[in-house]
């Protein structure tokens, strides 16, 4: 392990392409399976006619390319917030048969289980504006940020295995969590069958020292507001502790950051071998496989699951340092302030999950890359406590426009293996964006928007204009209108950190 086969050759946006696309129902556009050689089921894409003519033609490329792969059933799904990726479309969705499938570290992604955590407080924007700015520069100080980032915890390497094999349960027994933190995680925040055995030096010294990091590009900290007219459903809002008159709530949108990267990278090494092996062919090398039941898919599984895990470890992490902040500026504990995890999802994960095809109960690898699981009422793996609504949905839209709060319904389940959005989108790449704005010229727009910014450079916040993304709000209307997701609340920024 530890070759660096994968990074360089990120592919060319392809030239316009002309297959045939037609719409199945509202929002729904399906690429039928005569469009390309090989591929095996049809491939879909949930987008408005305006995002459908926006998205980037290396979508249609990529996600034809995914139906393709060996043992994917149903179809091959790409989500509105979709565009170029690396193998996968970043939006992309798909599942395999466990036993005659594939497993492929490019429809999971670089950094494993990248995801979203929302906090709620009992404060109010009247109560947080005062110290806003001071409030900001503590988190700043708290949750260090940017590429190369340190976290304030020291582990040995024995205490990071034990990390990345347990997550969020070694930060709770650790003191970095309350155990009623557990339940508004997916899977508790606790992958099993991690196998640190699986993971390589190399990763192990990558990762060491980030837990409790945000890392850079599209990651951020941010406090924001809810107002009672972007409260869509109020019964939802409320089981998930939300009551509007500018509530404040913090997101926090982080991963596996560089253990999660050289994992990946490793295995897509031992990948390309496993295809001479298993005589494996894809129709792009950045889609590189194995068999999942094979020893290099299962070598993969168990690797993925450690980095997932210290993904979750830490958001956990830096959610106590933010529940640390909260104490050091408003002179209170945590508990008082009411900050409880709303929920915390994936959005660069496999997993194994049961699902009904051709009228049969069987158990599927579905890959979800920068897309959100969605599970709806009366799902068995939605926590008690929102059992009856279904699970949170938490969606990042641009630092400048806001983010929204949505729940899961029965028809994900049935149509999409369980899966929504996770984001907007881009529009256009960091290179192109840094082009048409200049950070000091964003940081002085967004300021006087009431928007406190925090940033380790000017050149990575022009990164993330909000002009560089999709509109959240078409994005959320749009799965809203499939019925694959009921939009909840609209979530509005008062404070952001970048990297």
């Amino acid at each position: 392990m530890g070759c660096d086969c994968g990074l360089g050759y990120l592919a060319m946006k392809l030239e316009h392409t002309h297959m045939k696309i037609h719409e199945v129902s509202t929002n729904i556009w399906e690429i039928p399976v005569t469009e390309k050689e090989g591929m095996q089921v049809p491939a879909r894409i949930y987008a408005s006619p305006k995002i459908l003519e926006e998205m980037d033609s290396g979508v249609f490329e990529q996600i034809t390319n995914v139906a393709c792969l060996s043992g994917i059933q149903r179809y091959a799904i790409c989500m509105p917030d979709g565009h170029w990726g690396y193998g996968f479309p970043i939006g992309g969705v798909a599942a395999f048969d466990q036993h005659h499938g594939i497993i492929s570290p490019g429809g999971i992604g670089f950094d494993i289980n990248c995801g979203m955590r929302l906090i709620r407080t009992n404060l109010t924007y009247d109560e947080v504006q005062p110290k806003l700015e001071q409030l900001m520069s503590e988190l700043f100080r708290q949750v260090p940020a940017g590429v190369g980032g340190k976290g304030f915890l020291q582990l040995n390497k024995s205490e990071f295995i034990h990390l990345v094999s347990d997550g969020v349960d070694w930060c709770i027994a650790n003191g970095y969590g309350w155990p009623q933190d557990r339940e508004r995680i997916e899977e508790g925040g606790h992958l099993a069958g991690a196998d640190p055995s699986k993971v390589s030096d190399k990763a192990i010294k990558r990762g060491i020292h980030q837990i409790g990091t945000l890392g850079s590009g599209n990651h951020y900290l941010e406090v924001q507001v809810v107002a009672d007219d972007r409260i869509f459903d109020r019964q939802a809002a409320e089981t998930f502790g939300l009551f509007g008159k500018n509530q404040v709530v913090i997101m926090v949108h982080s991963g596996s950051r560089g253990f999660g990267h050289q994992v990946a990278t490793d295995f897509l090494c031992v990948f390309e071998k496993a295809m001479r092996k298993y005589d494996l062919k894809v129709k792009d090398r950045q889609l590189a496989c194995a068999p999942f039941t094979s020893s290099e898919g299962q070598d993969y599984f168990g690797a993925m699951l450690c980095a997932a895990n210290a993904a979750f470890a830490n958001r956990q992490v830096i959610t106590h340092r933010i529940r640390e902040s909260f104490r050091t500026i408003f002179q209170k504990p945590p508990e008082s302030l009411g900050m409880e995890i709303v929920y915390d999802v994936a959005h660069n994960i496999a997993k194994v999950e049961p699902y009904t095809i051709n009228g049969k109960r069987k158990d599927l690898v579905v890959h979800r890359k920068g897309a959100t699981r969605a599970f709806g009422p009366g799902h068995p793996d939605v926590c008690p406590r929102y059992r009856k609504t279904g699970q949170p949905i938490i969606c990042g839209g641009s630092m400048e426009t806001g983010s929204y709060l949505l729940v899961g319904t029965e028809k994900a389940v049935t149509d999409t293996f369980g899966s929504t959005m996770h984001g907007s989108g881009r529009t256009m790449s960091r290179t192109a964006a840094k082009k048409k704005i200049k950070g000091a010229d964003l940081r002085r727009r967004m300021e006087k928007h009431g928007i406190v910014i925090k940033s380790v450079s000017l050149s990575s916040l022009a990164e993330e204009a909000g002009m560089a993304y999709k509109d959240i709000s078409d994005i959320a209307e749009t799965v809203e209108q499939c019925g694959i997701t009921k939009k909840v609340a609209e979530l509005r920024p008062i404070g952001n950190i970048k990297g």
